[in-house]
């Protein structure tokens, strides 16, 4: 399909080389060999007259015309998979199976009413849920690049729900947002009218949820400007062992409010506020890039959006798109 002389196909390939400015990269988001990305930076380049990449050094710079086009490019994706699905009234076809991997937090908050407003519009599409969690390809980290992702010709998710930072790159599209509390046991000695203070974080020992990379742990980043370093003597791969493993002891553990609502009374704990301004977890979608416009997979995610913005808000930071 073509519009406005281009190739549609080639507006996925533009974004992938404008966000990752390299072909080599690029190809690899798209699942495209690199003589087939250099062919495809070629068209692009007699569309625009313009270079697009620009050779600096061992790498490429945008151009300031290629600088220009990616929010406009990135905003054309997006509107172009939307309009492929009005509304919600087109569903997928009866048979489809839809592959998502979701964070434990994803899993406890949005799973149970994703699934019921699935069933509810398309009674003949099921889906396939499995836990998405740190070293869940048997490493440290999760899987980079889009190996893990479905492009409609080979084994994978279609969809990916976790917080930012969990995957490196890509373009992920924010579904929800939370914010941190602590959770501790009601005998903690540390614990008045409801608060910790920063000096009381500093003094207790911390059972924390494993971060994929250095630098996406919004908590420690709040606590770093408090001048807190915490002393974490036990380590989890997901938020929601946490108010279990605090039950009966006088470790503390932040985790995200709407996850200590559900779970704290369950494990006899209680939530308490952070000495912190709100800090927020941001949950985010991801997919292949090559099915950006998949009209099936836009409706997905369309129903995602409707399941969160349905979300009772936190106390203090509501979940919004």
């Amino acid at each position: 399909m073509a519009l406005g002389g281009i190739d549609l196909n080639l507006l996925v390939i533009l974004q992938a080389l404008l966000e990752e400015g390299n072909v080599t990269r690029a190809g690899a988001r798209v699942g495209l060999p690199q003589p087939a990305m250099s062919h495809s930076l070629a068209r692009l380049r007699r569309h625009y007259k313009d270079e697009l990449l620009a050779r600096a050094g061992n790498g490429y710079d945008l151009t300031p015309l290629a600088r220009s086009l990616l929010p406009q490019v990135q905003e054309a994706t997006r509107l172009i998979g939307h309009a492929l699905v009005p509304a919600q009234r087109q569903v997928p076809a009866d048979e489809r199976t839809f592959s998502i991997s979701l964070s434990d937090y994803s899993m406890a908050v949005l799973g149970e009413s994703l699934v019921r407003r699935v069933r509810e519009l398309a009674p003949g599409t099921s889906l396939r849920l499995r836990l998405a969690t740190i070293g869940g390809d048997g490493g440290s980290s999760p899987r980079g690049g889009t190996a893990d992702l479905a492009d409609g010709d080979r084994d994978g998710c279609d969809l990916l729900i976790a917080p930012v930072g969990f995957r490196p790159g890509g373009n992920p599209e924010e579904a929800c947002r939370d914010r941190f509390v602590y959770v501790a046991d009601p005998a903690n000695p540390r614990l008045r009218d409801g608060r910790l203070t920063a000096g009381d974080l500093r003094a207790l020992p911390h059972a924390a949820a494993r971060v994929p990379y250095p630098g996406t742990d919004p908590v420690a980043a709040a606590l770093g400007r408090l001048g807190v370093t915490p002393n974490v003597v036990v380590t989890t791969g997901s938020w929601t062992p946490l108010p279990f493993l605090v039950a009966g002891t006088d470790l503390v553990a932040a985790i995200p409010e709407r996850i200590a609502r559900r779970l704290a009374p369950a494990a006899g704990t209680t939530i308490a506020e952070p000495p912190f301004q709100t800090t927020e977890l941001i949950e985010a979608a991801w997919w292949h890039p090559m099915r950006a416009t998949d009209p099936a997979l836009t409706w997905l995610r369309t129903i995602l959006h409707e399941v969160a913005g349905q979300l009772e808000a936190p106390s203090a930071a509501g979940c919004r798109r």
